[in-house]
């Protein structure tokens, strides 16, 4: 007996999956605070998204259709399903990008040459269906079947999710900073949605397990807001008490501690404008974000001052990232085209929290700070 789409189970997930899109897209969710290029990624998956509900909806309600406009429907149908079967690639690589854009602050196109070959592919062999159906075909019926590289599709939307789940424990490992970003509990649903869809036919589960995974995305990125400042894009000062707090409790964490602080940072508010100094700012958080983002935790203190935690930190480890601060900074210098220059004063030290107290940490990385700013006036004393 042929398969029959059930349109109403069809209608019911795709009215559900436009509803919890509109909502978010109305809502203005997908709108971080500090983080332009992930804003611009969730803009639009949320916007393929919606046109993957209606484009869902679209050929079910064509599927099998016949008479005068018979010749339309097919087209609709062909052109709809190979809008599907792209939806759910190319989104899937554009989750992947975020998550690791993310937790890295930065992303290496080798990371995901692999992936966008397997997207290649798949173009490739979408176009090859239309003049010869190997991954779907549309009927003498205008009835959609599943073709023999049907599961070539979806053993790529499963791998691509394994990897988001694997890439996020390994770092999450290193880097207990990412609680606030629970890729499991938003890739999950996507992963449900892909084995269900291989085994139910006649159903359509994909398009609103995708509008519930970005619902879950805009609810972890807005819950981390609250933590982040909305400056920099780096977290704030609550985020380091609160840190603080769980690191006192765990007793066991070595961590290695850091205030920086920029010199000459009132000049550029006074000879190039406050303004310039909001960019400098911007630039610095982006600075520490890429030397620290991905070992542990950037916080933009007060002001200028900013405090970056490095987890499961060793003593070798203060001069490491120092060492690897001052290069960046200088890296920055040397393309920035600014009429100033970056430098950061630096304190840093290792803490054991089985035997000191989290009140301790501020007060004494900040003077090892203060310290090593003296050092740098008494060589630049025309910066003061």
């Amino acid at each position: 007996m042929t398969p029959i789409i059930d349109i109403y189970a069809v209608t019911v997930a795709d009215f559900i999956g436009i509803a919890i899109l509109l909502v978010i897209l109305v809502s203005r969710g997908w709108n971080l605070p500090g983080r332009k290029e992930e804003s611009r990624i969730l803009l639009r998956m949320l916007i393929m998204s919606v046109a993957n509900c209606i484009i869902d909806q679209l050929v079910a309600s064509f599927d099998g259709k016949l008479g005068a406009a018979f010749k339309f429907y097919r087209v609709i149908l062909l052109a709809g399903n190979t809008y599907l079967y792209l939806y759910n690639t190319f989104v899937g690589v554009f989750l992947v990008h975020m998550i690791v854009k993310h937790i890295d602050r930065k992303t290496s196109h080798k990371k995901f040459i692999v992936f966008w070959i397997a997207c290649l592919i798949q173009v490739v062999l979408l176009i090859i269906n239309i003049f010869t159906p190997i991954v779907f075909k549309i009927d003498m019926n205008n009835e959609y079947k599943r073709g023999d590289l049907f599961m070539f599709f979806i053993a790529t939307g499963i791998v691509l999710n394994v990897y988001g789940f694997v890439y996020y424990i390994i770092a999450k490992i290193r880097n207990p900073g990412l609680r606030y970003f629970p890729v499991i509990e938003f890739l999950m649903p996507i992963l449900l949605g892909m084995i269900g869809q291989a085994f139910m036919y006649g159903i359509s589960l994909l398009p609103a397990c995708f509008a519930v995974s970005l619902a879950g995305i805009v609810i972890a990125f807005q819950n981390e807001c609250i933590y982040i400042d909305k400056l920099t894009g780096v977290y704030n000062r609550f985020e380091l008490d609160r840190e603080l707090r769980r690191l006192q409790k765990k007793h066991k964490e070595k961590i290695v501690a850091y205030m920086l602080d920029l010199n000459g940072f009132k000049k550029i508010n006074d000879n190039y404008s406050h303004e310039e100094g909001d960019q400098a700012l911007i630039a610095f958080a982006g600075i520490l974000n890429d030397v620290f983002g991905s070992v542990g935790t950037v916080i933009r203190f007060a002001g200028d001052e900013f405090v970056a935690l490095v987890y499961k930190g060793k003593e070798s480890d203060i001069e490491l990232y120092k060492q690897k601060t001052a290069e960046a900074v200088e890296e920055y210098n040397e393309r920035s085209g600014k009429p100033y220059k970056l430098s950061a004063a630096v304190g840093g030290r290792v803490f054991d929290f089985s035997k000191e107290d989290t009140q301790d940490l501020v007060v004494v990385i900040d003077k090892m700070m203060y310290k090593d700013k003296d050092d740098y006036y008494k060589d630049h004393k025309k910066e003061r």
